[in-house]
C-alpha cells in the first residue's frame, strides 16, 4: 500500500514537472512563434498561395524532407520484398469470399479510390495531402485483395506508376531549380488562395506523392499476400 502511494506521488510530481516545463515554453493563448515558424505562418499564404500552411511547409519549404520520406518508404517496400524472398512461408489458400463480401468490395473500392484522390487533390486547401490520400487508395486495393478471389494487379503496372511518380517529382524539383534557383521552388503562378487551381506546384507535388505512396503501399500489400515474384 505504501509503495503504491509513493508511486502515485512520484507520478503527480512528474506530471507537475512536465506541465511546468511546457507551460513555460508555450504559454496558452499567446503567439510564441519566432524565427522560421513565424515566417511560415505570416508569409506562407502570400508566398505560395496554399491556405493549408502545413502543406506549404511539407511540399515547398521542407520539400527535401518529403522527398527523403518518400525514399524511405520506397526502401522499406524494397526491403520487405527481399525479406520475403528469403523466407520459407507455407502458402495457405484463403477461404473463398462470400457473395456479400465480393459484391461489397467490388462497389466500395472505386469509392475509396475516389475519396483518396479527393484528399490529395485538396491537400493545399484542407487537411490531407499526398501521403494520406495514397494510403487511402491503397486500402481500396487491400479490400480487393481480401474480397476478390482472383484479384491480382500486374506488378509491371504498379512499378511503372511508382517509377513515373518519383521521376516526375524529381523533375518538378529540377524545374524549380532552373526557373527560380531553388530545388522544388514554386515556378508557377500561385493563383487565388482558397481555389482548387491555386498554390502553384503544390497540388502537382501532392498528386505525384499520392500516386507514389499509393503504388508503393499497394506493392507491399501484394507482396504480403502473394509473396515475391521469385516464389
Amino acid at each position: 500500500m505504501i509503495r503504491k502511494i509513493i508511486y502515485f506521488l512520484i507520478l503527480i510530481a512528474f506530471g507537475f514537472f512536465v506541465y511546468s516545463v511546457f507551460s513555460a515554453y508555450f504559454p496558452f493563448g499567446e503567439n510564441v512563434l519566432t524565427g522560421v515558424a513565424r515566417y511560415y505562418a505570416e508569409k506562407g499564404v502570400k508566398d505560395l498561395g496554399g491556405i493549408n500552411i502545413v502543406t506549404s511547409i511539407v511540399t515547398i519549404y521542407r520539400g527535401f524532407d518529403t522527398l527523403g520520406e518518400v525514399t524511405v518508404l520506397f526502401l522499406s517496400v524494397t526491403a520487405l520484398a527481399f525479406t520475403l524472398i528469403g523466407l520459407k512461408v507455407e502458402k495457405v489458400k484463403p477461404p473463398k469470399p462470400t457473395l456479400i463480401m465480393e459484391t461489397g468490395g467490388r462497389y466500395l473500392a472505386p469509392l475509396i479510390i475516389l475519396f483518396g484522390a479527393y484528399v490529395f487533390l485538396h491537400g493545399h486547401l484542407t487537411p490531407g495531402g499526398g501521403f494520406p490520400g495514397g494510403v487511402i487508395i491503397a486500402t481500396a486495393f487491400l479490400l480487393l485483395f481480401v474480397t476478390q478471389e482472383h484479384f491480382s494487379p500486374k506488378k509491371f503496372h504498379i512499378t511503372i506508376t511508382e517509377v513515373l511518380a518519383g521521376a516526375f517529382y524529381v523533375l518538378v524539383g529540377l524545374l524549380g531549380l532552373y526557373y527560380v534557383k531553388s530545388f522544388l521552388g514554386n515556378f508557377l503562378k500561385t493563383g487565388k488562395p482558397g481555389y482548387l487551381v491555386s498554390a502553384g506546384i503544390i497540388p502537382i507535388i501532392y498528386i505525384l506523392i499520392g500516386f507514389k505512396v499509393g503504388s508503393e503501399t499497394t506493392s507491399a500489400l501484394k507482396n504480403l499476400k502473394e509473396g515475391s515474384d521469385e516464389h
